[in-house]
């Protein structure tokens, strides 16, 4: 099955005009509107307390002293070995 092209969607269209009317699909077109608008805001809301629900990251205390206490090699001085 191929896609919708642009005569399935006016035939489409029309059966509903015809079904409908005019007036009704308006007020079926302003409700659609309004309800994805809402579930957009909604989604907005529930992704900004989500990321105000997240901790953040510690960093832990002396991890930076760990770092500049290698040698050019990596290794701390207290595990180098003197083979």
């Amino acid at each position: 099955m191929g896609s919708l092209g642009i005569r399935e969607l006016l035939v489409i269209l029309v059966i509903a005009l015809v079904i409908f009317g005019t007036k009704k699909l308006r007020t079926i077109g302003g409700d659609l509107g309004a309800a994805i608008g809402e579930f957009k805001k909604s989604m907005n809301a529930g992704e900004q307390a989500a990321a105000a629900e997240q901790k953040p990251v510690k960093q832990i205390s002396g991890q930076d002293a760990d770092f500049a206490a290698t040698d050019k090699q990596g290794a701390k001085p207290e595990q180098k070995s003197n083979v």
